[in-house]
């Protein structure tokens, strides 16, 4: 039986271009299951930064310029599958735009277990949300409350004096803030992050059940 050569052990070109098909399917399988993680924080960073979709922005310094002109502000409270009282402890506060603001939810755990969450927000009008920001919120990271624990949260807020030159807000009253409270599995995507406090950790502002300034 003669030998065979290098070019007789060569796998078939059909066999060959479909390996290189094989390879080049699962390099953009793979990417697509990257790019849509990637998109997650992508869009809750474009959420924040625009107001999009009423999401709440969050401001590093308050404003210089505080107006004589008020809007009333309301508070929403809601939950998610969780044995959780929660609750705003303010219906509405009247507010001066460009001032520097404070509010406090309440969240009491009824259950008999610790629980992980995350409060999802925005506001109402949409068109507010690129004017109504926070200093300090509950709402950027995840809370475990210990069953029976109740926890007190302040968030630190102000309306952009701009809200008042927009002609598509310049004419608005009110705005509502609505927070919703859902299990940290079950946070909406923009809204969900890798958990960082410890079991009991809830906190907002330095206080374990009630968090001052």
């Amino acid at each position: 039986m003669p030998p065979t050569s290098p070019s007789d052990r060569r796998p078939p070109v059909a066999g060959r271009r479909n390996l290189r098909i094989a390879v080049v399917c699962g390099v953009v399988f793979f990417g697509m299951i990257g790019a849509a993680y990637a998109a997650v924080p992508l869009y809750r960073m474009f959420c924040q930064v625009t107001g999009f979709n009423g999401a709440v922005r969050k401001a590093e310094a308050a404003p210089q310029q505080v107006l004589d002109k008020t809007v009333e502000i309301r508070f929403d409270a809601n939950v998610r599958k969780l044995p959780w009282k929660f609750e705003a402890e303010q219906t509405s506060q009247v507010v001066k735009i460009g001032a520097t603001n404070l509010a406090f939810y309440r969240v009491t755990n009824t259950g008999t277990a610790p629980m992980t969450a995350r409060a999802a927000y925005n506001v109402v009008p949409e068109q507010a949300g690129a004017y109504f920001q926070k200093l300090e919120c509950f709402c950027f990271k995840d809370q475990t409350v210990q069953p029976g624990q109740t926890v007190e949260f302040p968030v630190v807020y102000f309306v952009d004096p701009r809200f008042a030159s927009d002609r598509e807000t310049r004419d608005a009253t009110t705005i509502t803030l609505s927070y919703t409270f859902f299990p940290a599995a079950d946070a909406p995507p923009q809204e969900r992050v890798a958990r960082s406090d410890p079991p009991g950790a809830a906190n907002a502002l330095g206080g374990s059940r009630k968090a001052g300034l």
